[in-house]
Order: C-alpha cells, then structure tokens, then sequence
C-alpha cells in the first residue's frame, strides 16, 4: 500500500550525515538536517508526515535507523518521494564540488 498523491510545496529536505548534507546546503537546498542515531528516526518521521516536502533526501545511514513498518511505508510512497543517498566510500575518488552538483542534481556552479 503507497501513500495517496497530495498537494505539497515541492519543497526538498535532506536529512543525514553532515558530509551529504553540507553538499546539498552548499548548493542551495535550505531544509537541511544533519542527525545520527534516534534523532534521525524522529527527523524522518517529522519530515515525511509534515506534507511541506515533495522530495526527501536522507543518507543510507539513517535508512538503518528506521523501524521496518515506517522503512516499508517510506520505500512504496509517491509524495513525498524519499531517496537514500549511499555513503561515499573511502575508495572513491574525490569530485570537485562543481563536478558533484552537476552530476547529482543535475546544475552548474560557477566559481571564481
């Protein structure tokens, strides 16, 4: 069962660790939530009842911190959309925060 389309402000929230979430601040994103452990349960659940946001953003991490019932409602619902962002593994190769934006969210940044 999925949660039924509603009308929302097609705001965006990013909730997670602080190295995904300063990216999204940097680039302009204003709901911005840095948590850990039970905080990040709660943030979810206040974010995704809210009907303020169209899109969550939230780290793999806090993915583990949420109940299976909230996980499984989460993972079919529409509105808000909620996506779980990978932590970046050790192993991978730094981008420059220009080459980041653009390949996630798709924008250019100019910086001088």
């Amino acid at each position: 069962m999925y949660k039924q389309k509603t009308e929302t402000s097609g705001r965006i929230a990013v909730v997670g660790d602080r190295e995904l979430v300063i990216g999204y601040r940097l680039n302009g994103i204003d709901d911005t939530f840095i948590v850990s452990g039970d905080d990040a349960n709660k943030k979810m659940q206040e974010l995704y009842s809210s009907n303020e946001f169209g899109l969550i953003i939230a780290s793999e991490s806090v993915r583990g911190k949420l109940p299976a019932n909230f996980l499984s409602q989460v993972e079919s619902s529409i509105e808000p959309l909620v996506l779980f962002m990978p932590a970046q593994k050790e192993s991978m190769h730094e981008e420059s925060l220009s080459a980041l934006a653009k390949r996630v969210l798709g924008i250019s940044i100019k910086m001088d």
